[in-house]
């Protein structure tokens, strides 16, 4: 019985580091797969972080960059008015100069005038000049000519008056544009002051979105994919909205398309389409307030990233938060849809024309209204994690071909 204890006792003991080794094996296992997981969600929060960084770095470049576009413009217009300014100016000095040379010759000749009658004719000399003529008819002619001399003296008198007038208000409007002219150019000044601020910015962004070249990358990847997506959404919806106006008019001689398989116009929807193409130039913003466009229209090299290539199918407004997008034409809302990346779009039809609104937040219309220009379709999208950028994705189609929609917009 003894020995049997003792052997059982044995056992355990030799048995015991085993147990503890096994014990200690399952514990590190455990920490090293909490460790490994824990390096996953941080790798997995970097790259989500760096990914918002991208965009947000890519979105404040397209802005920057379209700023500093304006900001050119604007400079180059002051120039152009600086100039015409300083034209104005020299011709209003020469026309001072030829006013005051002729001013004072009229003054030196009246004042010859009047010292050569004083010194000749005084009362009584003019009275011995009439009766010492020869006749009765020279007394009359010396009586007009001193009658004519007289009002010749007076029409003098008067210009001089006058001239001395005009030359005075050529002087004040010669102030006036020079006080206008040192206005814009101390406006061109402060322009030039702030591009110069923007463009030491946009060096920064850049600097900032080279040392972030992947993330950057992939989110152009990200961004080209939704678009690609956009567009396959349009033209499965235009294709779709062919399909029904084709079977719904196979009946109707009137109905019009402008291609084989286009959608085919009701009489109405033709004088609509040609009302909106004679428009063309003259369509407004499809939002209201400021704005400035960030992304225009068809391929682009980026003109600060040369690795950066975008395509856009419209342009891109950026606007303030809180603002709505609204219809550039009369029209009918045919489509409402969601897709990742734009959030609510909105097409509505203008006949074979077509405008579409994406990236809203709030729609306030629905498939079937009929809208009038202006008329505001849904609150435009303000993106927290981009600094609450409020960006409108606008495009113009014609049956199944893209347009440009800034020369469809007037100013």
């Amino acid at each position: 019985m003894i020995k049997r204890i003792l052997s059982l006792l044995l056992a355990l003991l030799i048995a015991m580091p085993q147990v503890y080794s096994a014990s200690t094996s399952v514990k590190t296992l455990k920490e090293q797969k909490s460790k490994a997981e824990q390096k996953v969600a941080n790798t997995s929060k970097k790259l989500k972080e760096a990914q918002r960084e991208a965009k947000k770095s890519l979105s404040e470049l397209n802005v920057i960059t379209a700023e500093i576009k304006e900001q050119r413009k604007a400079i180059s217009k002051l120039n152009g008015e600086i100039s015409r300014l300083r034209r104005e100016e020299n011709v209003l000095i020469r026309k001072i100069e030829l006013a005051e040379k002729d001013l004072t010759n009229k003054k030196n000749d009246y004042a010859k005038s009047m010292q050569s009658l004083y010194r000749k004719n005084s009362g009584y000399d003019i009275f011995i000049f009439l009766f010492s003529a020869n006749s009765f008819t020279q007394t009359l002619r010396r009586a007009r000519y001193l009658k004519e001399f007289s009002a010749w003296r007076k029409n003098q008198a008067q210009e001089i008056m006058r001239q001395q007038e005009e030359l005075e208000r050529k002087r004040k409007e010669l102030q006036k544009l020079q006080a206008e002219k040192n206005k814009t150019v101390q406006q061109r000044t402060a322009e030039t002051n702030r591009l110069k601020t923007k463009e030491e910015k946009q060096k920064t962004v850049v600097t900032k979105a080279k040392k972030n070249e992947k993330a950057l990358l992939k989110e152009l990847e990200r961004q080209k994919a939704q678009a690609a997506e956009l567009n396959r959404q349009i033209e499965k919806l235009i294709a779709e909205e062919a399909r029904k106006s084709a079977k719904a008019n196979t009946s109707n001689p009137s109905a019009k398309s402008d291609t084989y398989s286009g959608y085919k116009m009701t009489k109405e929807e033709q004088v609509l389409a040609a009302n909106f193409a004679q428009n063309k130039g003259k369509l407004p913003m499809p939002l209201s307030g400021r704005y400035m466009i960030v992304g225009h229209y068809g391929k682009q090299q980026h003109s600060e990233l040369k690795y950066v290539e975008v395509n856009n199918s419209g342009i891109v407004i950026k606007t303030e938060p809180g603002t709505s997008a609204r219809s550039i034409f009369d029209g009918e809302v045919t489509r409402i849809f969601v897709l990742p990346g734009y959030n609510s779009s909105v097409i509505v039809r203008h006949g074979n024309y077509l405008t579409i609104y994406s990236n809203l937040k709030e729609v306030y219309v629905k498939t079937g209204d009929k809208v009038k220009t202006r008329q505001a379709i849904g609150k435009i999208y303000s993106d927290p994690e981009d600094n609450n950028s409020t960006l409108l994705h606008f495009q113009i189609w014609k049956e199944t071909t893209k347009l440009n929609p800034e020369l469809w917009l007037g100013e």
